[in-house]
């Protein structure tokens, strides 16, 4: 089945989106490779699990079952919770965060009541204010385009530490998510090789197969020419 998402923006810069979605049936789906970490939450059975869910380096298949519901947090690339390394969750390495009772769980040795798609703002602000998730600055700015000044060492350790992955990395699920909204709004096959840089389009094939789960021609309208 395909998905259908609320989404949100939030007034922090530590957070990317924040979505709501749910599911009739139970099934199975194409999980694409993603480059930021998340926060999120599956109400089943009166039951609510929520996992710290990391990066995805590749495209996997999931399950899901009947008639749950379920809500995130995605967060910027290179904001992390220092005392829960982005490395250790990459590719559905996910910690589940203990319950503390119905309505809350623990973190960091605390107890903290379950957040909600409306009221995420106020959890990750207090999330800010008491220091458990934080941000890196030259991580973030690596990823706009500037230099930062330190060694490359330093840079690929602290993207490692605040994303879990190395910077070449994020830039190729990056490019390959780039590509799907290319070819999703007609742009040739050959084109879309040549706009973002593949050598061929052999090379934008194996990207999107490895990352995305599909091929080019799987994702490109029908009424297109290659």
């Amino acid at each position: 089945m395909e998905f259908v998402f609320d989404t949100r923006s939030a007034n922090l810069s530590f957070v990317e989106t924040i979505w709501h979605t749910k599911s009739d049936r139970a099934g199975t789906f194409t999980s694409s490779a993603v480059s930021n970490w998340e926060i999120a939450l599956a109400t089943f059975n009166g039951k609510t699990k929520i996992v710290a869910r990391g990066p995805e380096t590749k495209a996997s298949v999931a399950d899901f079952p009947a008639e749950a519901e379920f809500f995130g947090i995605t967060f910027k690339l290179g904001t992390f919770m220092p005392h829960l390394p982005v490395k250790t969750l990459v590719d559905r390495q996910d910690a589940t965060l203990p319950e503390a009772s119905n309505t809350s769980f623990w973190l960091h040795g605390v107890s903290w009541e379950l957040p909600t798609f409306e009221n995420a703002d106020v959890f990750v602000h207090k999330l800010i204010s008491q220091g458990i998730l934080v941000r890196d600055p030259v991580v973030e700015a690596a990823i706009q385009g500037y230099k930062p000044n330190i060694s490359i060492r330093s840079l690929q350790y602290r993207f490692l530490q605040a994303t879990g992955l190395t910077q070449k990395t994020i830039q190729q699920i990056e490019r390959a998510h780039c590509a799907v909204s290319l070819l999703e709004q007609g742009t040739s096959i050959l084109d879309t090789s040549f706009k973002l840089g593949y050598f061929d389009q052999a090379h934008l094939t194996n990207s999107l197969k490895h990352f995305i789960g599909k091929t080019p021609a799987q994702i490109i309208p029908k009424n297109t020419v290659p």
